[in-house]
């Protein structure tokens, strides 16, 4: 009876410190005490990648301990300990690099050509056979109220043939809260996922930086990074007498290995108010336009890490009033895998987006996906949950 009851003991025992535990990690700046956002967390025992929300806050679950890596652009990068961690919610604080080096880089070669190897050697490196599970989430404005909320658990199978990227979507989890209008064009119900990752990958966003009008189009500068030194911003901004050219475009690229760290690109409210509205009954104004695109280098690896695109249209009614359309997506690379996945047809998403997917949802996986909601989010979130 007492080996028995030696050995309940035991396996009790080991099935409690098998359990997994939630933890919360804060990054902030260790001057101003403010949190850091889009903030990367490595965990290193999994390589699961977390992205800081504004409050500087990331979400995860494991099984025992494990050293924690923080990393930002502008900050110097951080190993943890986990012996050093001692509550469920740790606070981490970073240093600012702040070298100040705000140098313009001169160079014989032209920008324009610098930029298009860049480009190439990115595309290049981006293009290989993996995996990417990826942490999708939407959010739906509609006459500046929220009114539709989708987010998935998902699985980008890299395909790579003559050079040309082809994704398979596959969808492990995925939710959708609210509703959206009959009346609201097909084109505006989600992205499409897989044509949106093969952009990231195939950078095609550069594409009228790299005709060769470009340079009677855009202002080409280059900087040093203000706190990297292993790294230079390039600066592309539309000239005054543009006809055509309307973003205004951010790099940020490591010249030594001619690799993308991160690019964004803006359309200001001061160009937005100079465009010519098109009145025509079905016609779509832009409002708002913004994206920005995080890449990782991994040794050898190099892949999508992160992405944020804000878009926003006036729509022009049959009776001459406008309905305004806003759509808010992320993407998080929460892993990456160079393994050679197997999986039947049937679990190909053949769909635009997680729109047309009825929900599926085996886990709260939402919270420890790679991108934690703010408690503003999550409220926005729950009650369009209950409109359902």
């Amino acid at each position: 009876m007492k080996r028995l009851l030696l050995l309940f003991v035991l396996f009790f025992t080991t099935v409690v410190f098998a359990q997994d535990t939630e933890y919360s990690i804060i990054v902030k700046d260790i001057e101003t005490q403010l949190p850091i956002e889009n903030a990367t967390v490595v965990i290193l025992k999994t390589r699961q990648n977390l992205i800081s929300n504004q409050d500087g806050k990331v979400t995860f679950v494991l099984s025992g301990g494990s050293n924690v890596q923080v990393s930002e652009t502008n900050y110097e990068n951080l190993t943890l300990r986990w012996a050093s961690l001692k509550e469920n919610e740790f606070i981490v604080y970073l240093k600012s690099k702040d070298n100040k080096l705000d140098e313009i880089v001169l160079s014989k070669e032209n920008p324009q050509k610098i930029l298009q190897k860049i480009v190439s050697n990115s595309a290049e490196k981006l293009a290989a056979s993996c995996r990417l599970k990826v942490y999708v989430r939407e959010f739906f404005m509609l006459d500046n109220k929220y009114s539709y909320y989708n987010d998935g658990l998902v699985n980008f199978q890299f395909n790579v043939n003559q050079k040309k990227v082809n994704t398979t979507l596959l969808v492990e989890q995925n939710r959708s809260y609210g509703l959206i209008e009959e009346d609201v064009s097909a084109d505006l119900r989600g992205y499409n996922l897989n044509d949106i990752m093969e952009n990231y990958v195939s950078l095609k966003y550069f594409d009228p930086l790299l005709d060769s009008k470009a340079k009677k189009e855009y202002d080409f500068i280059t900087k040093r990074h203000p706190a990297n030194n292993d790294y230079y911003v390039m600066k592309i901004s539309p000239l005054d007498k543009a006809k055509k050219a309307v973003d205004t475009f951010e790099i940020i690229y490591d010249p030594e290995k001619k690799l993308i760290i991160e690019f964004s690109i803006l359309i200001t409210p001061g160009t937005i108010a100079e465009l010519v509205e098109n009145k025509q009954e079905g016609a779509k104004n832009i409002t708002k336009s913004m994206v920005k695109v995080n890449y990782k280098v991994d040794n050898e690896d190099y892949y999508l890490l992160s992405s944020n695109e804000e878009v926003g249209y006036d729509v022009v009614l049959k009776d001459k009033g406008v309905k305004n359309i806003q759509v808010r997506n992320n993407f998080i690379t929460t892993n990456f895998s160079k393994e050679k996945f197997t999986y039947s047809e049937s679990d190909v998403f053949k769909e635009k987006s997680l729109f047309n997917k009825k929900n599926k949802i085996l886990t709260n996986y939402w919270n420890i996906s790679g991108f934690t909601a703010t408690d503003e989010e999550k409220t926005l979130i729950e009650g369009l949950e209950f409109k359902m």
